[in-house]
């Protein structure tokens, strides 16, 4: 594959990087970020809200990455628009044709199954993924970038805010706002080696992680035996090819066992282990 060896040396780059984060954004354990403040010099506390903070560490944690980049010998490009495909972009200095995608991605443990993680979505199989010629959500085109990597960060969530809501604090009060997540990790992975065979969130078209922490962080998901383009060729094609089920009637394909069947594939190149979920 395209500048197999680059890769190689900035995903070890971004992974030791991505090991030096939690010290940098917590200390005993606790997010070190407590709350919005007004021009009245008011504190309120963040609310637990995963969109709202999920936001604030992307914002929190980005001087740190515009350091690393420029260390590595990178600049950063932020997507044009909102929501556009993948939240950093790294271009080598010296050749701007390299270029990785790194998304941030954020999820809670499950507090009835610790081990698990509430799971992240991997980006689209929609059209700039298929077409991987198309400029459409995408600040550049999906083959243009010589690796996909998600920059993950699990957390515990601990405190989802006072019963009575929001209070303002004052200055003199900033050590008493509670934190609202700790314990985190952070780890960097190529997003196909922590895939799952599922859809990531409802109608839209986004791919699923799998759950387990530890498969996660050994990148261990449904395609590791199979190799990228085996990853690729399932996700272009999710919910367009056609199976017949036990029996004997069509049905969409919807898991890679079924993929792997339908191509006359090895069933061996399927890791059941990390397609299982939960509970």
């Amino acid at each position: 594959m395209q500048n197999e060896k680059e890769k190689s040396v900035f995903a070890q780059k971004l992974k030791a990087f991505a090991a030096t984060l939690a010290d940098r954004v917590s200390v005993d354990g606790k997010w070190t970020m407590r709350g919005f403040v007004d021009t009245f010099g008011n504190i309120y506390m963040i609310s637990p809200d995963t969109k709202v903070v999920s936001k604030l560490l992307e914002l929190h944690l980005f001087p740190y990455f515009a350091r690393f980049a420029e260390e590595i010998g990178y600049t950063i490009e932020r997507p044009i628009y909102q929501n556009w495909y993948p939240n950093l972009t790294f271009v080598n200095k010296e050749d701007r044709a390299l270029k990785f995608a790194v998304d941030l991605k954020t999820t809670y443990r499950d507090e009835s199954f610790p081990e698990y993680c509430n799971g992240f979505t991997l980006g689209s199989h929609g059209e700039y993924f298929v077409d991987r010629a198309s400029r459409k959500n995408i600040q550049y085109p999906y083959d243009e970038y010589s690796g996909h990597f998600c920059l993950g960060i699990i957390y515990t969530r601990l405190n989802m805010g006072p019963p009575e809501g929001p209070h303002a604090y004052t200055t003199d009060e900033i050590g008493e706002i509670p934190a609202v997540i700790g314990n985190f990790i952070f780890f960097a992975e190529e997003k196909w080696k922590i895939a799952s065979d599922r859809s990531g969130s409802g109608n839209t078209a986004n791919i699923g992680s799998i759950q387990k922490i530890d498969d996660i962080l050994a990148g261990n998901g449904v395609f590791a035996k199979a190799g990228e383009e085996l990853f690729d060729d399932y996700w272009i094609n999710f919910g367009k090819i056609e199976i017949q089920n036990a029996a004997g009637k069509q049905k969409k394909m919807t898991s890679f066992l079924e993929y792997l069947r339908y191509r006359g594939l090895p069933e061996s190149l399927n890791n059941p282990k990390a397609s299982k979920r939960k509970g």
